[in-house]
């Protein structure tokens, strides 16, 4: 092994640990300010395979920091991504409020988001009518983000090094996109907004536009930047990806519940009741 993978091996533990028990860490690029994106998406590599040994499976992935409207606010300019798990995902079934613990998150914060289901291989170099072509299902869900650095202070690749700042994804069913209707989802997509309430109180508001455009685009950026970083596999059938968010992020706490009304697009709304 040599150094590098030596180092990057060495914060891939720490940043496990750290998770493991929901505590914090000053950011990577505080003690190692040449800890550059190439070297984070070798660490978020190195947790993948950790995490796979560990039992877990990837079964999507996370796009993070596509809503332009928030990066002055985190002072990251771009979009990252990394891996979901069959242990960080689940599925709302019905039209009752879910439940969804926080205990074992690090500082914990909300985001609505667009979810797609993957029905052919991705790949890059695509417009975003190719990639809706790929496309079999899309979502809403709540991406419940989350940060080991203190007060969400950190730099981009700090970010792509904590697992994207992935924490849980909870998503209601998926709507099918067929031959039939997939105009009308290309154009929806582009053009919905939505609504996100705190305890029945309507706190922010967002829009298709924010996520670089639209959740396509969003998703075109990832399988355009993939190949070129560590944790470059092919994106295919049955993989999940969730987009960005539509509002700015919020902190939870045990006790609130959050709720989306969506608009202009066909799908259903969600409610989620935060637990411990």
């Amino acid at each position: 092994m040599n150094g590098q993978d030596a180092t990057r091996g060495e914060i891939a533990r720490s940043l496990l640990e750290v998770a493991r028990r929901a505590g914090s860490s000053a950011p990577v690029t505080d003690r190692d300010p040449g800890f550059d994106l190439a070297a984070a998406y070798g660490v978020s590599a190195e947790i993948r395979a950790h995490r796979i040994a560990g039992g877990e499976t990837p079964v999507g992935w996370k796009i993070g920091f596509t809503n332009r409207t928030i990066w002055d606010e985190y002072d990251v300019h771009a979009p990252i991504w990394g891996p979901v798990y069959d242990s960080t995902v689940d599925v709302a079934t019905d039209d009752t409020t879910a439940s969804c613990g926080v205990a074992r998150l690090m500082e914990p914060r909300i985001e609505p988001e667009i979810v797609f289901r993957v029905a052919r291989p991705l790949r890059a170099g695509s417009s975003e009518a190719e990639l809706l072509a790929c496309i079999d299902g899309v979502a809403l869900g709540f991406e419940l983000v989350q940060s080991p650095y203190p007060d969400w202070r950190f730099r981009a690749p700090d970010t792509v090094a904590a697992f994207a700042l992935h924490g849980l994804l909870r998503h209601r069913p998926f709507v099918a996109v067929t031959d039939d209707n997939r105009d009308g989802w290309f154009a929806d997509l582009s053009a919905f907004t939505l609504s996100l309430a705190k305890d029945g109180e309507v706190i922010d508001r967002g829009a298709s536009e924010n996520v670089l455009g639209g959740p396509l685009s969003a998703l075109k950026a990832m399988v355009d930047g993939l190949p070129a970083t560590a944790l470059a596999e092919p994106v295919g059938p049955g993989m999940i990806v969730t987009t960005g968010t539509l509002t700015r992020a919020f902190p939870v706490a045990p006790g609130e519940t959050w709720a989306t009304r969506v608009e202009g697009v066909p799908l259903a709304d969600i409610a989620l009741e935060i637990t411990a």
